[in-house]
């Protein structure tokens, strides 16, 4: 996660642009008389929308848990798809 002033950002427009879209970094932007915004890529932000929605209700969010565990004890079976 990288952080800069409004001044900074302004400076340096695209490379910080191209920071965030390109390296999936998070970027900080501090303002001196106002709230500090955070800026990512939209491919970022989707991501991070469908998980908070995945894991929004009780019963999803203990079923991908569980799977996960299950994944981690090697409770796994490969299956061939259907054609």
């Amino acid at each position: 996660m990288k952080m800069v002033n409004y001044s900074e950002l302004r400076q340096n427009l695209k490379t910080n642009l191209d920071m965030v879209c390109e390296d999936s970094d998070i970027l900080v932007v501090h303002r001196s008389k106002g709230k500090s915004v955070v800026m990512m890529s939209l491919d970022d932000f989707n991501s991070f929308q469908e998980t908070q929605y995945l894991l929004s209700t009780k019963n999803n969010r203990k079923r991908l848990l569980d799977a996960l565990d299950d994944v981690e004890k090697g409770k796994v079976s490969v299956k061939e798809l259907l054609k």
